[in-house]
């Protein structure tokens, strides 16, 4: 059990920081929407009530889209853009093990199984971490729009004003500017990582060059 969690601890730390961050959103936020609905003479609908608005909703997978976003689009622009003397890039001009031709693995037992099965299932494999993450994005992105477009229309009412449908909500400016004002963030953050691993680093993390590296020096 010692080794099993020393293996996974990467994941299992992060998935832990998820859950406490994503109780601490939810905690917070039906605090917070409780008390706008007391302010104008609403009714409030506690922690699991909170989960079926169209605020929770909003918020959650506003967030999500850019983050699966940013995820999908990183992992396919690596794969043929460099950044000379970033640890975040491959090598320009050299042949990376992420290169290789799986096809020429499919007689490996060790291989996964749609390297070894083949055909279309092994085409789609060698692009699955990508197709998950924009297939994520997507999903996300149209549940952004169907809890802005219930919280958009709670506050109409609120006012005497008619709502909208969620189709009608993708064409407003207040769905775009959600989605842009995160998507820039996120892009924001990757630049800079990709930038500053040239110059910076982090001694013992596989996101950093050797401390002692040159600046300019990709091979890791």
């Amino acid at each position: 059990m010692k080794h099993w969690i020393r293996d996974h601890g990467l994941l299992l730390v992060n998935g832990a920081l998820f859950v406490i961050s994503f109780a601490g959103m939810v905690l917070s936020g039906a605090l917070s929407y409780d008390a706008d609905q007391q302010a104008h003479g609403g009714t409030t609908v506690g922690v699991l009530g909170f989960l079926g608005t169209g605020e929770f909703v909003e918020a959650t997978f506003e967030n999500w889209e850019s983050e699966f976003l940013q995820m999908g689009m990183y992992v396919v622009l690596t794969a043929y853009l460099f950044q000379r003397g970033s640890s975040e890039s491959k090598l320009p001009g050299r042949h990376e093990p992420q290169d290789d031709d799986p096809r020429d693995a499919s007689g490996d037992s060790n291989a996964p199984w749609p390297v070894r099965r083949g055909g279309v299932v092994m085409r789609l494999y060698e692009h699955s971490l990508s197709i998950m993450f924009f297939v994520l994005f997507a999903a996300s992105f149209l549940l952004h729009a169907a809890g802005g477009s219930a919280a958009y229309s709670e506050e109409q009412a609120a006012h005497g004003l008619p709502g909208t449908t969620v189709l009608e909500y993708l064409g407003t400016s207040r769905f775009w500017f959600e989605s842009f004002q995160n998507w820039q963030s996120e892009f924001m953050v990757i630049a800079l990582m990709i930038g500053a691993s040239v110059y910076l680093r982090e001694r013992g993390s596989v996101e950093s060059k050797p401390v002692a590296m040159a600046h300019g020096s990709t091979d890791t």
